[in-house]
């Protein structure tokens, strides 16, 4: 029986049971702890004091920027690279690290409000402002970072020749990761190389951008990841590695830093709040016919990742159907807000609120049934979308036929519900796997050393998604030996090649691909050596490999075969990069090789004194392609839709306010109803087995069918999120009596 398509247990569990090692567990004895002094307020001017007197009357030593040996800049694109890792005499954000304090381990904590630093405020640029005020980098005018388009047919001759169309806005929040882990990590010496162990997504992209900034050749530079305590995006941007890095290159000593909840509040990214518009039409048929769409996006402070956001949103603002006519924009502008990044979904859960509340509304003004009017458009084989990409696979409608019965059942039980304010709302989503029309290579190594030992070096860092365990299957698949035969060795750049940073749904089907090959030309390599074909079982045994075939059987000795420089008798290492292609000015062109389609179905109920949401029950249908580990793969929807409820109705950072877990809330166990999950498998012939990415589908359905099911029940369309109770009496007396 193969490995893959089976819910094996996470070969990562036990050790997470008993205790795995996050980014504050390593920690030498007899080092320095850091900590930052930030910045208070943004914009401001600062000036420094006498931080020598200050240092040695605490025991403690001071860095500034003026410390820095190499580059004091990083970025995760460095095209658009911007962010110094100690600012320079000016702060855009409030939260921005000016100086380092490490003192003793055994020293009590220093008092750090006495700290010789003088702050000077400056008017503050926001998002209403940012398209008019002085730019916060000289060489972006208008604060405008960068616009993606996606283009195509004319689609204001198309919305004014339809027969139905609708209008609509949408105002988003400040949506803070809030993940278990702070970010924590330690910096030590091992002879010439610098070791930095921390909580990360990213572990090459932190290694050749902290070499840059400590001036470092990359070989000198070890980023061991630790087990992480949650991501959702955040992680994947440098936090505490440079600075950790400086104080142990300049004092010699192993260093530890770790975030306190409220510093990890304000320095880190968050979702990007969007002013979101729109227009979409249909003909009598319920065709859809055209779109206008566009979106400003506050990237904060600094870039981040605020050119994905923007180039991928106007891909994806059409959702999974066919539209002819499309002009759809993305600003994303500075402000001095928090920097936002990178958030499950990079932007697309933002314009799907909006684009799906819309073909509700459309649907019901053309008279048909949601359901029906999205099956009527949804993409299918052939199919071209708005960037002009014919799909192969698409599992939209296969989702949506899922979730019929479902529909039809909890429509005519809401129906039935006299008296209360109850409602259903649906919603779909879609997302293309991998970076958007870049490069997007993932490596993978496997080797059987002399004594039978199967190892599976694997650099995709799993943030809890579960990669260690579903590329292994795929490993295990194809090689056709036990999962239980594979050595792990993780994430570790001196230990694993490069398999690309853990986003963009990515790793099951780029790092897979690679896992996949890697595994093919191990197996191709002891059958041609055996003599015998691919229809061979394999069996290891020691250091012996035996193959079956029919009545023939051969073994190989890896004990006699000559070891590589790395230990292996045999070994193979492949990459896999996704086939897409540049977009051309109307972001015409391939983006992504592979899309995962989802459709979620939510029931709840209004408190039409309160103004509360009260959900009963979420129905999720998501096309994975194969699902490698269904147990995973349900983990997956339920904690996207975990997020998706935060999202739609309590989350919003505001900086100064909301800057613990108290009074930021987050979905509880309460909040969260009963979920099915139904695994749609529509095999794309590009991922391995046919798999597809899971990670980011899964929220992106979910806000917009609350917001759907609100309307459903009250008549009331959210045009800002979160729907807090507030906000929604305040729409439901706008409404006035139902």
């Amino acid at each position: 029986m193969g490995s893959s398509g089976h819910p094996s247990p996470r070969i990562d569990g036990q050790a997470k049971v008993q205790g795995d090692l996050f980014g504050a567990d390593l920690w030498c004895r007899g080092g320095l702890l850091v900590r930052a002094i930030r910045a208070p307020m943004a914009p401001a001017r600062f000036d420094l004091g006498d931080l020598a007197a200050w240092a040695q009357a605490r025991g403690a030593a001071v860095f500034t920027a003026a410390d820095i040996p190499g580059r004091n800049r990083f970025g995760v694109i460095p095209a658009h690279a911007d962010q110094p890792a100690l600012a320079e005499g000016h702060v855009r954000f409030r939260g921005e690290a000016v100086a380092l304090v490490a003192t003793p381990d055994d020293q009590p904590d220093p008092d750090l409000t006495d700290f010789p630093v003088t702050w000077h405020a400056l008017p503050a640029v926001t998002f209403d402002t940012a398209e008019t005020a002085a730019p916060l980098h000289d060489h972006r005018p208008g604060n405008l970072l960068i616009e993606g388009r996606v283009h195509r047919g004319d689609p204001a001759a198309a919305l004014a020749a339809s027969t139905h169309h609708i209008s609509g806005q949408l105002t988003t929040a400040h949506v803070e990761h809030a993940y278990i882990e702070p970010e924590a990590g330690a910096a030590w010496w091992e002879g010439e190389t610098l070791c930095i162990r921390a909580c990360t997504q990213a572990p090459m992209l932190d290694r050749d951008d902290t070499a840059a900034i400590l001036n470092l050749p990359p070989d000198r530079l070890h980023i061991l990841p630790s087990a992480v305590g949650g991501g959702f995006g955040s992680k994947l941007d440098l936090s505490l590695q440079p600075l950790i890095g400086l104080v142990t290159l300049r004092t010699g000593r192993p260093c530890r830093m770790v975030f306190t909840r409220a510093e990890s509040m304000i320095a880190t990214t968050k979702r990007h709040p969007a002013d979101l518009r729109a227009t979409l039409g249909c003909d009598a048929e319920g065709r859809l016919t055209g779109m206008l769409f566009e979106g400003r996006f506050d990237t904060g402070a600094y870039a981040s990742w605020g050119p994905t956001v923007a180039n991928r949103v106007p891909v994806h603002a059409s959702g999974p159907y066919r539209l002819p006519a499309i002009t759809a924009t993305a600003r994303a502008l500075h402000t001095n807000g928090p920097v936002s990044g990178a958030f499950r979904g990079f932007g697309v859960p933002q314009a799907t609120a909006l684009q799906e509340t819309l073909i509700d509304q459309l649907a019901e003004q053309a008279g048909f049934d949601p359901l029906e009017f999205r099956l009527r458009n949804a993409l299918a084989p052939g199919d071209a979308t708005t960037c002009g990409q014919k799909l192969t696979a698409p599992g939209i409608r296969e989702c949506l036929l899922a979730l019929r019965p479902h529909w039809q059942r909890a429509r005519a039980a809401t129906a039935a519900a006299k008296g209360r304010a109850r409602g259903v709302g649906l919603a779909c989503g879609w997302y293309g796997c991998g970076n958007t029309s870049l490069p997007n290579p993932s490596t993978i190594r496997i080797g059987l050393r002399p004594d039978g030992a199967l190892v599976l070096h694997q650099g995709a860092t799993d943030i809890g998604q579960g990669s260690n365990t579903v590329i292994a299957q795929i490993v295990a698949e194809t090689l056709g030996l036990p999962l239980g035969a594979l050595h792990l060795i993780g994430p570790d750049t001196g230990l694993t090649p490069d398999a690309g940073k853990t986003s963009a749904s990515r790793q099951t089907y780029v790092s897979g691909r690679a896992a996949q090959a890697a595994a093919a030309a191990l197996r191709a390599d002891l059958l041609r050596r055996m003599n015998m074909d691919d229809s061979a079982s394999l069996t290891l045994r020691g250091p012996t490999v035996q193959a079956i075939a029919g009545g023939r059987q051969a073994q190989l000795d890896l004990a006699a075969l000559p070891v590589n420089p790395l230990g292996y008798a045999l070994m193979a290492e492949e990459t896999y990069d996704p086939p897409t292609q540049p977009l051309d000015p109307d972001g015409q062109g391939t983006p992504y090789a592979v899309y995962g389609f989802g459709a979620q179905m939510v029931e709840l109920e209004v408190d039409l004194a309160l103004g509360t949401t009260h959900l009963l029950r979420v129905t999720a249908a998501h096309d994975l392609g194969r699902a490698i580990n269904p147990t995973l793969a349900r983990g997956q929807i339920e904690g996207g839709i975990a997020q998706g409820i935060g999202m739609a109705l309590m989350e919003e950072y505001i900086p100064g306010r909301t800057d613990n877990l108290h009074d930021y809330l987050i979905p509880t166990t309460s909040d969260v109803p009963p979920i099915d999950c139904l695994l749609i498998e529509v095999p794309d012939p590009e991922g391995p087995f046919g798999a597809k990415g899971l990670g980011e589908h899964t929220l992106i359905p979910t806000t917009p069918a609350i917001l759907n099911a609100i309307r459903h029940a009250t008549g009331v369309i959210p045009d800002r999120l979160p729907v807090l109770p507030h906000r929604l009496l305040a729409a439901l007396k706008d409404r006035g009596p139902p």
